[in-house]
């Protein structure tokens, strides 16, 4: 007998064509919440689009669910761990509006230039204002584009073909990447704004991002620089634009996203024709539509016949017996990768290392390198990372990946360690579970041991190995009420000179996040070198 998949939404003919090929389709797109719940439990597979809720409790109705489809980039309205617990797959069509997203990106980069809704709007009112909508050209104009990924990579590829030169920051995309794009490198945001005449935001929506382009990054862009964001809303401060384009220091921008959608009351919608603005049109056209159905559907065939789910967002299947062993590695890795890459963060990214040391080198340590990749690019892509696209994630980045398996543990039953070659310098974390409860621990950084509990946020340090620096450490976090959960002091690893003559390290794990200011105060005392502070959650 034929599986049964209900598409709930419309998510355009072909997707739907192809389900039919395969299994017996129902289409639901006038159903209410009410009858969804009373009949989803007579279907294997699901597909959706951004209205259905795929809630624990509807999840829990689906008793022969197998797999819920999502036609779109993300899954913000599936709960993936209850589907999870229930053993369904959840995939997702994340390639699905990236074309159409960089597109929409050059269609505003062009009306900006060239005035072109103010011009439309000002002719078919009635009037003729040819001379008051001069625009500027593209041609050996410098695009800075912040956030490297696969949106900003094509966004350079296309504007390369109107002569524009481009600069991009992103640490996170190797330099082989910059140059095969024939794209410069910048070694900061601020390089960027000393050259661009545009930027264009393609970053992901974060703590560290929010407010990104904010009054102090604005000061440091050339006077009558142009801004466009197709990204995401929050990224740029309102109130820091508004003020630059009243000073004249921005001479317009481009926005197809706001800080909370939908909007009508934007504070830039009236009173600047200097602004051009769209309803989050980014990833808006029947095409990407039609390719997010038809992707989302293709993953849904795949598993219900058998097939590889390359886009599922939970955790592919691993045998019971390794899957047993490895659960308890699995967060210490993905903590290892988000801290080595935080103490490499400000550098190109070039290799990421994942060492298995001891019994977990027997068994099938595939997950445990995602679960590395997934720590390391997390919060750093446009895309979210999991253990399904973190691999392919690294590779469009230029960014090698290595596995190594040694069946000896120096000083311990089992080791991961995660190294990260950035910009020429390599920094190696390591870590192990420890306990009847197997709580992970940090044994190493910086070439230098410790036994540590992880903590949901850590902080390093280096400093001249003198008496008195954990007292100042303690007292500037008490002065600004960071309770210190546990601290260590290192001590070097034989033959390893990773720290530097006469410096030490240290590592201490608080309970709320240490701020940048705090870290700078430290930092300028007398002695200390470096500090750097990481959020493993």
């Amino acid at each position: 007998m034929s599986a049964r998949v209900l598409v709930a939404e419309d998510v355009g003919e072909s997707g739907v064509a192809l389900l039919r090929e395969h299994f017996d389709v129902e289409t639901g797109f006038d159903w209410d919440a009410a009858q969804l719940a009373e009949r989803i439990g007579e279907f294997e597979g699901i597909l959706i689009r951004s209205a259905t809720k795929m809630t624990p409790e509807l999840i829990e109705r689906g008793e022969r669910l197998r797999v819920i489809g999502r036609a779109g980039v993300g899954v913000d309205n599936v709960d993936v761990a209850a589907a999870t617990r229930r053993g369904i797959i959840v995939a997702n069509a994340p390639q699905s509006n990236v074309v159409t997203a960089a597109e929409h990106t050059v269609a505003m980069l062009l009306a900006l230039a060239r005035n072109i809704p103010q011009a439309h709007a000002s002719l078919t009112s009635g009037k003729w204002e040819r001379s008051k909508f001069s625009g500027v050209e593209l041609y050996d104009k410098t695009l800075g584009i912040l956030g490297f990924g696969r949106i900003g990579q094509l966004v350079a590829q296309r504007v390369k073909g109107f002569g524009m030169n481009v600069i991009a920051f992103d640490p996170f995309v190797a330099a082989e990447r910059y140059r095969d794009l024939g794209v410069e490198k910048a070694a900061d945001s601020d390089g960027v704004y000393a050259k661009a005449d545009f930027i264009t935001i393609h970053l992901p929506k974060t703590d560290e991002t929010k407010n990104f382009v904010d009054a102090k990054a604005i000061a440091k862009m050339r006077d009558g620089v142009r801004i466009i964001n197709v990204a995401r809303g929050g990224l740029i401060d309102d109130a820091a634009l508004q003020a630059a384009l009243d000073s004249g220091k921005v001479a317009g921008a481009a926005l197809d996203v706001f800080p909370s959608e939908p909007i009508t009351d934007y504070p830039l919608f009236q009173g600047y024709p200097q602004v051009i603005v769209t309803p989050h049109l980014g990833a808006s056209t029947a095409e990407a539509t039609d390719r997010a159905g038809f992707q989302s559907a293709e993953q849904v065939v795949a598993a219900l016949t058998g097939g590889v789910v390359s886009t599922a967002v939970n955790i592919p299947a691993v045998g019971a017996e390794d899957m047993a062993a490895l659960a308890p590695f699995l967060p210490l890795a993905e903590q290892l990768g988000r801290l080595a890459m935080g103490l490499a963060e400000g550098s190109s990214v070039e290799r990421i290392e994942a060492a298995f040391m001891g019994r977990i080198a027997d068994l099938d340590t595939r997950l445990l390198t995602l679960a590395v990749l997934v720590g390391a690019l997390g919060g750093r892509t446009e895309e979210e990372v999991n253990y399904v696209n973190a691999g392919s994630l690294a590779e469009e980045r230029g960014i090698v990946v290595e596995e190594k398996s040694v069946s000896e543990a120096e000083d311990f039953n089992e080791l991961i360690r995660v190294t990260v070659h950035a910009g020429g310098e390599r920094v190696a974390v390591a870590g192990t579970v420890i306990g009847p409860a197997q709580v992970g621990h940090l044994v190493e950084v910086w070439g230098q041991r410790f036994t540590l509990e992880l903590a949901p946020n850590v902080t390093v340090f280096r400093y001249s190995d003198v008496p008195g620096m954990i007292g100042r450490v303690g007292s500037v976090f008490g002065a600004h009420g960071i309770n210190i959960s546990s601290a260590a002091v290192g001590r070097q690893m034989k033959g390893n000179d990773a720290v530097g003559k006469g410096l030490a390290a240290m590592v201490v794990s608080t309970g709320e996040r240490v701020q940048r200011e705090v870290l700078d105060e430290i930092v300028a005392l007398d002695g200390f070198v470096d500090g750097r502070s990481v959020t493993l959650e």
